[in-house]
């Protein structure tokens, strides 16, 4: 609780601050607009000292069961988030759309000053009820918003800061918020765009589990942004019309709700029908294929996806991120190892190789620059053995945050830490079991993880954070890396029981520069871009080019610029008009994922910074001057940041 003098001086803050906003709108912000809604419209007082009204158990335990689609989506996500922000006294919080408090983790110590505030679960911090917070004017803004300190309408909640983040569903109605609040004298910059990206994972996850018996599109106007936390989704029926919508599908159909595309057919939104864009999606294993939107023309990439029911009983090649991966035949899945290669010599060794290993319980170890497609041959190698039906799990070590990936690999028991899921959480190994575990960029792996990680391999068992009693697991082990594990071993930076665990067999990608079947591979990614639309071509010239150029992104970069060629060539043919300009010079272009070579990898809070400007960029369509004017800021101030970040502007040209 503040001092009085402080509660004295916030009170007449915010009657003044109300007396000129009326007077004067031009000045009204958020927070002015909330403050003025709680004094005129609620009748509330800003030195009111009553703590907020709280539900009873009955009823938050009805509410809870009125949210069950996104709850359980819910205390995942804010689990990681946590673990991510650990070490600040704060707290994650869930509210349903009247802003009751259904859930609730957070550091032990801030949990306790937090429920003298009232923050707790059953707790009601809608607008109405507790004035200008975070989580109450999320709710009313139906947007992302930071209220820091003395934005807040009570004197009482002057030490908190709170940043809150909506929650929709494919209705497009507000059913929640997620918020991390914290008595942080700083307004914590990162928070804001943890908070958001968590609650779009919500939404999403959420969308899918809900829908997962209808038809569903994934699409995205950028490639390699499908399965990623921006792909638009859309739901639709068994007679192709359309039942639901994520926020970035409505966005990038330049839609404002799902009230004006619901009951649509889809040949109405793209220019096919729901049968083909399936049959074209199967057929490139489901990479993503180009469709065209019908209202204004644009070029997606699309994926469209069975129900899960239907797809169990056709057993057709369904791929997820955590779902076991199918064929629908042992042909099939033994011909996808075969593709990996059109001849060259060291593809074909390794092709080889892996097929004498197959079902012989023994690791394979993929050495390869990135962009190579080392996890690519990894799918193959699992569909291709007898453990196909069963689940195939990918964990990116180089992606997960040290504070993150313990409880990501090997999951916790309930009650693990405070707020956490009281069914616990089962990790990517358990996840994995009779199955595949493909970890890719082990060379990133944290040392003491290290250790715990060589246990599950000699046990054959994995002991959950917080459990005393080991679960036993089966899993075929895949690792990959970019490094020169041998090299980190000398220098003490890998350890060297663990490295001659892992290295059952060895196996080197080669350079898509090195590769002797390079004019082969080409035009099998052409093909595959292309959706296997046989009209598409490259012509002599662009072909050459394309073979003479040095991919310093390997087949990634490539497919990448494939996908761009594709959509700025005429008559589906591939000319050196469609080519980047780099290629023409022979310049090696940046990386778009990678930072430039002598730079160090972003942290997880600048990733999570990168991806949030990403998502402004994306929103305001790679504009930096309307994106300066929306953030109140510089246009030289964004393109430091994306230097900083490694962000390409695509649209320079254009901004």
């Amino acid at each position: 609780m503040a001092d009085l003098n402080l509660i004295e001086k916030h009170i007449r803050s915010v009657c003044s601050t109300v007396s000129l906003g009326l007077a004067e709108q031009a000045l009204q912000n958020r927070v002015t607009q909330s403050w003025i809604r709680c004094l005129k419209d609620y009748r509330l007082d800003p030195g009111s000292p009553n703590p907020p009204l709280v539900v009873d158990t009955p009823e938050l335990k009805e509410r809870i069961e009125r949210l069950s689609d996104i709850v359980p989506h819910a205390k995942m996500e804010m689990a990681n988030l946590y673990q991510q922000l650990a070490g600040s006294q704060l707290a994650v919080v869930l509210t349903d759309a009247d802003g009751v408090i259904l859930s609730l983790v957070g550091d032990p110590n801030f949990t306790k000053t937090g429920a003298k505030l009232g923050l707790m679960e059953g707790a009601v911090w809608s607008e109405r009820e507790q004035g200008t917070n975070g989580m109450g004017t999320c709710l009313v803004e139906k947007s992302p918003i930071v209220i820091h300190r003395t934005e807040h309408f009570f004197a009482r909640n002057i030490s908190l800061t709170c940043s809150a983040g909506p929650i929709f569903d494919g209705q497009g109605r507000l059913r929640a918020v997620l918020d991390v609040s914290s008595q942080s004298a700083l307004p914590q910059q990162y928070a804001i765009a943890l908070v958001n990206m968590s609650a779009q994972m919500i939404e999403n996850q959420a969308f899918m589990s809900t829908y997962k018996n209808d038809y569903i599109v994934r699409f995205h106007s950028r490639p390699e942004f499908v399965y990623t936390l921006n792909e638009g989704a859309l739901a639709f029926s068994s007679e192709g019309r359309l039942l639901a919508a994520n926020r970035s599908a409505l966005f990038q159909l330049g839609v404002r709700s799902v009230s004006e595309i619901s009951g649509c057919d889809i040949s109405e939104l793209f220019t096919t029908a729901l049968p083909e864009l399936i049959a074209r999606s199967t057929k490139s294993s489901f990479h993503p294929v180009p469709v065209y939107g019908v209202r204004h023309g644009s070029r997606f990439f699309a994926v469209a996806q069975q129900p899960e029911n239907l797809a169990r009983r056709s057993s057709q090649l369904f791929v997820s991120r955590v779902s076991p991966v199918k064929a629908s035949s042992e042909a099939q899945q033994r011909q996808l190892i075969d593709m990996l290669e059109f001849g060259d010599p060291k593809m074909a060794h390794n092709v080889y190789c892996a097929k004498r290993v197959l079902n012989r319980d023994i690791p394979i170890l993929l050495y390869g620059e990135t962009g190579t497609g080392k996890e690519m041959f990894a799918k193959a190698i699992h569909l291709a053995s007898n453990r196909a039906d069963k689940p195939y799990v990918a964990v990116n070590c180089a992606s997960i945050p040290d504070t993150l990936i313990e409880s990501e690999l090997f999951g916790y028991k309930p009650g693990a830490f405070t707020g956490a899921n009281r069914e616990g959480r089962r990790g990517k190994i358990l996840q994995a079991n009779g199955g595949t575990l493909f970890l890719d960029e082990i060379g990133d792996m944290p040392l003491p993880l290290q250790a715990r990680l060589l246990r599950v391999l000699e046990e054959r068992e994995v002991l959950p954070l917080g459990s005393e009693v080991p679960v036993k697991v089966d899993i075929q082990l895949i690792s990959a890396t970019h490094r020169n594990l041998s090299e980190m071993v000398a220098a003490g930076a890998f350890r060297e029981d663990l490295y001659y665990r892992l290295q059952g067999i060895a196996l080197t990608l080669p350079p898509l520069r090195l590769r002797a079947d390079k004019r082969q591979l080409i035009q099998h990614v052409l093909a595959e871009a292309a959706g296997g639309d046989e009209r598409v071509r490259i012509d002599p010239e662009a072909l050459t080019v394309l073979e003479e150029y040095d991919w310093p992104g390997n087949i990634r970069q490539l497919r990448n610029l494939l996908r761009t060629a594709l959509a700025l060539c005429e008559n589906n043919t591939i000319t050196v008009r469609d080519l980047p300009e780099e290629l023409l010079r022979g310049r090696h272009p940046r990386p778009r994922e990678l930072p430039p070579s002598g730079e160090p990898a972003l942290n997880s809070l600048e990733a999570a910074e990168r991806e949030a400007l990403i998502q402004e960029l994306e929103r305001h369509r790679w504009n930096i001057t309307n994106l300066a004017r929306h953030l109140n800021t510089s246009r030289n101030t964004i393109y430091r940041k994306m230097k900083r970040l490694n962000i390409r502007n695509l649209n320079s040209d254009k901004s």
